[in-house]
């Protein structure tokens, strides 16, 4: 069976794929899905059910009746208040603009000493009949002072994970994605027995 997964983010699909094994994913390039999708929701699971609902909607509209993946995930700091959360890729203002996001978040931080955090991650498996299922998943470190290791993601380079006591930066993929918060709420996804209905359609 074929799965869709609501995203063109490289780093997520090739994580996802990973932890996947053999599963066979359509990213939404192979669907032909280009517009985008306007994440409104004030938690992880309500953004990760709007782009799981507007992508099943488009497949059905298509006669494809393919299971679909989404997920919400970030970044949530204990002094913070649990920012930038929700808002993790847009926290500078500007959408995905990982550096921008980095030295906002050092600058807001400079002179706390409180640095816990913690990535979280919502999945949503959403079916062709308007059901799904739910994953959640967490992983704890604390924010460092300075960019260390590779920093083409997000912020890892600024996460020091409390399971792998090095950065996600610093971590190599098969490191990162046997502690990462997308993993444990694949894990959490899978495991998952408990089917909800989507009324919001």
């Amino acid at each position: 069976m074929k799965i869709v997964l609501a995203s063109n983010n490289k780093h997520k699909i090739e994580e996802i794929k990973q932890m996947l094994n053999n599963q066979e994913i359509l990213t939404l390039k192979d669907i032909g899905y280009t517009e985008e999708i306007e994440e409104t929701g004030k938690t992880f699971l309500e953004n990760a059910l709007i782009k799981a609902r507007t992508i099943s909607k488009f497949l059905t509209k298509k006669s494809l009746y393919y299971p679909v993946i989404a997920d919400d995930s970030g970044l949530c700091v204990e002094a913070l208040n649990g920012e930038p959360g929700v808002y993790s890729a847009r926290y500078s203002g500007t959408h995905e603009n990982d550096e921008a996001n980095r030295l906002k978040l050092l600058n807001v931080m400079k002179n706390i000493t409180n640095r816990k955090a913690y990535f979280q991650c919502v999945i949503v498996e959403y079916f062709p009949d308007k059901t799904y299922k739910i994953g959640d998943g967490k992983t704890y470190g604390n924010i460092t002072t300075t960019k260390i290791g590779n920093d083409s993601f997000g912020y890892d380079c600024l996460f020091l994970s409390d399971d792998l006591q090095k950065t996600f930066g610093e971590a190599s993929s098969e490191e990162k994605n046997h502690v990462s918060h997308r993993y444990r709420a694949l894990k959490s996804l899978l495991n998952q027995t408990s089917i909800l209905k989507d009324d919001d359609n």
